[in-house]
């Protein structure tokens, strides 16, 4: 439920939840997205910047192993690569707006959709639609969706993938922006779920909106908000 006064998430940062480091970079990114008079181009191309950072932030909390190769000059070099395999999971739609990003880094990786609306009348998660890889359970889950607030439809997804066999421990949710409210929620409920965000707000407000926050991520993004051109 929202309230006036945040919950602490001391305990989760580091831990189950990883911010993305405040450098003036990305707050100069966070001042495109958030103003609410930004032109649509600049709004995507400093999203898809954010994007980037947490796409690769994710990726290195995958588990490795050792690969050695040999460079052009003939020498020997201790690399790494991924121990296991990878998908990406898009809440539709504003999940979507961070497949492009994902398929940059990840040439060729298989990405599921869910779409996952709360429903009117019960005003519980409700699922509509969902087409995942066969073997999604078999490996490592980057689960793509822009913003955590109360944690309700976030909560029913994860629930989704673990009834269909993935490991709690073996997604990883990638996610644009969030509020302590909702990192509590979902932390309570799924501890071994990793978060990657690059913002963490004040709180949520009596209408269960972000404070400061940042509008309707999908439609902003994808162009059905009047107000950007």
């Amino acid at each position: 439920m929202p309230t006036t006064t945040a919950p602490s998430i001391a305990a989760h940062l580091g831990s189950g939840v990883h911010l993305l480091p405040q450098t003036r970079q990305l707050r100069a990114l966070h001042t495109v997205i958030r103003n609410q008079e930004v032109r649509r181009d600049a709004f995507v191309h400093a999203s898809e910047r954010i994007m980037r950072m947490l796409i690769e932030a994710a990726l290195d909390l995958l588990p490795y192993e050792r690969r050695e190769v040999t460079t052009p000059v003939g020498a020997a070099y201790e690399g790494l690569r991924l121990s296991s395999p990878v998908c990406g999971v898009s809440v539709v739609r504003a999940g979507e707006s961070m497949e492009g990003q994902l398929r940059a880094v990840c040439p060729g990786i298989r990405i599921g959709k869910i779409l996952m609306q709360r429903d009117k009348q019960t005003k519980q998660p409700r699922l509509y639609y969902t087409s995942l890889p066969a073997d999604v359970a078999d490996g490592h889950v980057l689960l793509l969706e822009p913003m955590l607030a109360t944690g309700g439809t976030a909560l029913a997804t994860i629930q989704l993938l673990l009834d269909k066999g993935v490991a709690e421990e073996n997604i990883v949710f990638v996610n644009l922006i969030t509020v302590p409210e909702g990192i509590a929620t979902f932390c309570r409920k799924y501890p071994k779920v990793q978060i990657v965000t690059s913002a963490i707000e004040q709180r949520l407000n009596e209408n269960a909106y972000m404070i400061p926050g940042i509008g309707d991520f999908g439609d902003r993004f994808f162009g059905t908000d009047i107000g950007l051109r």
